[in-house]
C-alpha cells in the first residue's frame, strides 16, 4: 500500500480509469462479436449499421490508446472487407 498522499491518489485514478478502460475494451470487443455474427447471417443492412458503430468504438479505444492504433485501423479493414465480400 502506498504511504504517500500524492500515490493514494494515483492508486485511485488507476482504478477508475482501469474500470472504464476494461468497458470500453469489452464494448468493442461485444461490438465486433455482433457485427461477425451478422456477417455470417448476410444480413448486410444490419451488417452496415453495425459496422459504423463498430468503427467509431474502435476509433474512440485508439484514441484514448486502450488499443493500438494501428490494431484498430486492422480490425476496420478487415471487416469492411469481409462486408464487401458478402455484398458482392
Amino acid at each position: 500500500m502506498p504511504s504517500h498522499k500524492s500515490a493514494k491518489k494515483r492508486m485511485r485514478q488507476d482504478k477508475k480509469r482501469n474500470l472504464s478502460n476494461k468497458s470500453l475494451k469489452s464494448e468493442v470487443r461485444t461490438s465486433i462479436k455482433k457485427l461477425s455474427e451478422r456477417i455470417e447471417g448476410k444480413n448486410l443492412e444490419e451488417a452496415k449499421v453495425s459496422l459504423n458503430k463498430t468503427v467509431s468504438l474502435l476509433d474512440k479505444a485508439a484514441k484514448k490508446e486502450i488499443i493500438h492504433k494501428n490494431a484498430a485501423s486492422r480490425k476496420k479493414s478487415q471487416l469492411t472487407s469481409k462486408i464487401k465480400q458478402i455484398a458482392a
